[in-house]
């Protein structure tokens, strides 16, 4: 959840927007309107990075799954091919601008001049983008179909032991928070080193205590199975 209190407290009178994550990397929480409402509030342009928001583990009528209908409040609502339809070599993003019809006129202006004169879209993938979206429908199931399959092979896997998933929402991935007998940095070469496991520590995504470990949802079951089966052993 976003620290509304902290999050207030730093804005000062240089600060331009807030920028979010929905839903967050590596966390899997998405935005509530609760935080939504509360975000307007301090009159700060949003910018929502939402390429994840399409892998959802289930129903929740309190998400904001995007900002693209946050017409009360100046937001960006970006997003792309890259997990969208699983092409990151594609380089096809989007921004959709919602708000007070002046700011985002205003907005939308801009953003084309600076589209325009820092970096100019591929031609040819702008001219594909509607059958790579078609295509990704397909791809966007089997993604949600293996990370959901995942994601409950780890919790049946881990469940009553000392290793406890944190609650996920969507995403690719889950963060384990693990047993503080040793450093995050420990347990990552713990695991590749005895378990040929690769995990990552926490503290690459700035998490501020320890010990958590984020293992991604992505990899193929067979594989995922066995590298869970591998990393429990570690457990104590």
């Amino acid at each position: 959840m976003i620290d509304l209190d902290a999050l207030a407290a730093a804005v000062t009178d240089r600060t331009r927007a807030i920028v979010l994550v929905n839903p967050n990397n590596p966390t899997g929480s998405y935005l509530k309107k609760r935080e939504l409402e509360a975000l307007a509030r301090l009159g700060l342009p949003l910018i929502s990075d939402e390429v994840f928001s399409d892998y959802a583990f289930g129903p929740d009528p309190e998400r904001v799954a995007s900002l693209v209908d946050a017409t009360h409040c100046p937001a960006f609502s970006m997003s792309g091919l890259s997990k969208v339809s699983g092409l990151p070599q594609m380089k096809l993003g989007w921004i959709a601008a919602t708000g007070p019809d002046n700011w985002r006129r205003e907005a939308l202006e801009k953003l084309e001049w600076i589209a325009d004169t820092y970096l100019s879209v591929s031609t040819p993938v702008q001219c594909a983008a509607p059958r790579l979206l078609r295509a990704g429908e397909a791809v966007q199931r089997q993604i949600r179909e293996r990370t959901a399959a995942n994601l409950r092979f780890a919790r049946d896997t881990l469940a009553g032991s000392s290793g406890g998933i944190l609650n996920v929402e969507g995403g690719w991935y889950i963060t384990i928070q693990v047993p503080r007998i040793r450093s995050e940095e420990e347990w990552a070469l713990e695991s590749l080193s005895r378990e040929n496991v690769l995990v990552q520590p926490g503290f690459f995504y700035d998490f501020e205590s320890e010990a958590f470990l984020v293992v991604s949802l992505l990899t193929a079951s067979d594989a995922f199975q066995d590298g869970v089966g591998r990393l429990k052993k570690l457990l104590p």
